[in-house]
Order: C-alpha cells, then sequence, then structure tokens
C-alpha cells in the first residue's frame, strides 16, 4: 500500500458466534421432547420456537452416519456452514437440531442449504399448528 492511497472498507465479518450454535442438553431435549420434526434425504430438521430474540442451532451426527470422525466432522462442518448461509432467511427465536438421516452421506454446501431450507419451513409449520391445536385445546 502506498501512503496517501484511500484504503478499502474492511470486507463483512462472516462470523458464526458460539451463541448461535451452542444449545445445552436441556435445550436439546426440549427440541426433541416439544418441536417438530421434517425429513429428507441428507437431514432430520427438529424445530421449537425459543423466545429468545437469537436462532440457534444444534447438531447431531453419530457413529452410524460414519464411523470415522473425520468423515462426521466434515458433515457437521457442511451442517454449520450452511446453517449460517441460511441464517438471514430464517425467523427470529427458533431452536434448531440437525439430525443427519443417511448413513454415509456425503453432503454438498448447496444441496444442504436447499435442503434445509424447506425442511425448517416444513418443520415450523407443523410447530406452529401443533402449538396452535394445544392452545385452542386449552381455551
Amino acid at each position: 500500500m502506498v501512503a496517501g492511497e484511500p484504503t478499502s472498507p474492511d470486507p463483512p465479518r462472516l462470523r458464526f458466534p458460539l451463541r448461535r450454535h451452542r444449545m445445552g442438553g436441556k435445550d436439546f431435549a426440549r427440541v426433541y421432547r416439544e418441536g417438530s420434526r421434517a425429513k429428507a434425504a441428507l437431514m432430520t430438521v427438529a424445530v421449537r420456537e425459543n423466545g429468545l430474540d437469537v436462532t440457534r442451532m444444534g447438531l447431531s451426527v453419530g457413529k452410524r452416519c460414519w464411523k470415522s470422525a473425520v468423515k462426521r466432522n466434515r458433515v457437521r462442518r457442511v451442517f454449520r456452514e450452511a446453517f449460517r448461509l441460511t441464517l438471514p432467511e430464517l425467523p427470529v427465536g427458533l431452536d434448531v437440531v440437525l439430525i443427519s438421516s443417511t448413513p454415509r452421506i456425503r453432503p454438498s454446501l448447496d444441496e444442504t442449504q436447499r435442503e434445509m431450507r424447506a425442511m425448517i419451513a416444513k418443520a415450523l409449520r407443523r410447530f406452529r399448528e401443533k402449538s396452535g391445536a394445544q392452545s385452542g385445546e386449552r381455551a
């Protein structure tokens, strides 16, 4: 860089803060127990509204998916990146758990994003229908 030249603005930060993808065991249990699910080829998505001002993600990629930890971690990275890129399109205040549903999957980022958008929307619609029906029963 030459002195006196204008500097370019910093590129946008593409961070994925821990509060977006760190859920505790009680949060997972609540999503599994009270949330709604939708299943597709790569993943099963469980969704529940959390009442917070942030949408959070949890991952469940078991040994059934891959015996190799390296390959399971690759699946986790792809799922996490797809969620990070899809996050601006999602409603605020959700807990989303992504569960690998097929053994030996090799997800691509584009395919994972498409499937994730569709399955989160479907599971959220089911959750809201179920919540509306339960609140209607109580009234």
